[in-house]
């Protein structure tokens, strides 16, 4: 009788490497995997740490840099001009050492408000949301509309 090797989620961080020759190399599927796939362990909330094969430095903020800048090559960017331009401001101003944080709370205020909206939404139809999704866009039309008209300075009409 055979008995069957029951393989349990690992706690550990996944380690990739890094070579000179720019593959990333992940140590727990012994193969090379490019970006797209570092990228598909970010959308599966897999933790992973970059390390570069040779002196060991950490490099992962610089891939997920990497993984931003293509996305915002291709496509829909996320992060206009004016945006970047203003995060950029930031670096070297007494604010820098804020900014992190304040990004940091926001986004994962975001993600949890995504959370319970996926949680609240489960037992709508496919009617509903077609619905819902009609009056989303009049209504942002109008939060832009809202935005532009703040703007005007009614003493001179």
């Amino acid at each position: 009788m055979q008995s069957k090797k029951i393989v349990e989620p690992s706690s550990a961080v996944r380690v990739i490497k890094k070579y000179p020759n720019r593959r990333l190399y992940d140590t727990d599927t012994s193969s090379y995997i490019t970006l797209t796939e570092v990228k598909q362990l970010v959308m599966e909330s897999e933790p992973f740490v970059v390390r570069d094969a040779k002196t060991g430095e950490d490099l992962t903020r610089s891939i997920l840099l990497q993984i931003i800048l293509e996305e915002e090559a291709s496509g829909s960017p996320m992060f206009t001009a004016p945006v970047l331009a203003s995060v950029i401001r930031f670096y070297g101003h007494s604010m820098q050492g804020l900014m992190g944080g304040y990004l940091e709370n926001n986004i994962q205020t975001l993600v949890d408000l995504q959370v319970r909206f996926a949680e609240q939404s489960k037992g709508l139809t496919p009617e509903t949301w077609t619905q819902l999704l009609a009056i989303q866009a009049p209504a942002q039309q109008g939060k832009c509309w809202v935005r532009s008209a703040s703007s005007v300075d009614l003493r001179n009409v």
